[in-house]
């Protein structure tokens, strides 16, 4: 099946590193430009290379998203290279244990600015660029927003305004044909999971209890399978999907468990 993103340009936020860099890769793979957006300047320049040894296209900006500048300059920079923008990936985020005991009023301020602004602050900037291109954002949510996980409310709020922000840019997109949709995974192998699950007393038992909740094929969910959703809702083989929260995540949040 041809997406039809030959030449089209596509940002993507945290685009260097785990289900950000699948997505990277998977628009290359699809004939589509990737502009890689993360902080770590060595691991931008690391993806941005295999896809362009690979044969695709790619570029990147090194940006911490924490302020409105941030984000207008990763708009003014991918607009001045190449004149359009096609789509906005915001994916960028961390899980980072803020909850309602163990956190503060002011951490809990800090987790959703760190997780939810840079969301608004990218779209708003590329709005005009979406515009001409009749383009589309598909953000990446959580599961946790849906199902709720423990210790971690700022996480969890960032995520819950982000499935709201999509039905309500949906909404308020509709008169310029952009379409706005959400992928909201639960357990993925990437390298902050690892790095999470590694962090625990007994890793591999821990592992085991969740993969075994998985329903399907009691796996997780592969980075690439994440990918595969979101550079689809990307292309115009989506054009009358908007507005929708699509689970990839195996069965995880709404089939029984006991399966």
């Amino acid at each position: 099946m041809d997406l039809n993103l030959s030449n089209k340009v596509f940002i993507v936020t945290g685009g260097a590193k785990g289900i950000g860099a699948a997505i990277s890769k998977t628009i290359a793979e699809e004939g589509g430009i990737a502009v890689v957006v993360g902080r770590g300047k060595a691991d931008n320049i690391k993806i941005t290379d295999e896809i362009i040894k690979s044969g695709g296209k790619a570029s990147y900006v090194t940006a911490e998203l924490g302020t409105p500048a941030a984000c207008r300059e990763v708009i003014d920079f991918t607009s001045e290279k190449y004149g359009r923008i096609d789509g906005l990936v915001n994916n960028a985020g961390i899980n980072d244990g803020v909850g309602l005991e163990k956190g503060s009023p002011e951490k809990f301020f800090e987790s959703l600015h760190k997780n939810l602004s840079h969301y608004y602050n990218l779209a708003h900037y590329a709005l005009p660029f979406l515009k001409q291109s009749k383009g589309n954002i598909v953000n990446i949510g959580s599961k946790v927003a849906v199902t709720g996980q423990g210790n971690t409310s700022g996480y969890a709020a960032s995520k819950g305004a982000i499935n709201a922000l999509t039905r309500e840019w949906a909404v308020e997109l509709l008169p310029y044909s952009i379409r706005v949709n959400t992928v909201l995974p639960a357990e993925v192998w990437t390298p902050l999971y690892e790095n999470w699950i590694n962090s625990l007393p007994n890793p591999k038992e821990k592992l085991e209890q969740i993969v075994a909740k998985i329903p399907f094929e009691k796996r997780m969910t592969t980075a690439e399978e994440i990918a595969d959703m979101t550079v689809f809702l990307l292309s115009s083989r989506s054009s009358h999907t908007t507005g929708q929260i699509l689970f990839v995540d195996g069965g995880y949040t709404h089939l029984d468990r006991s399966l």
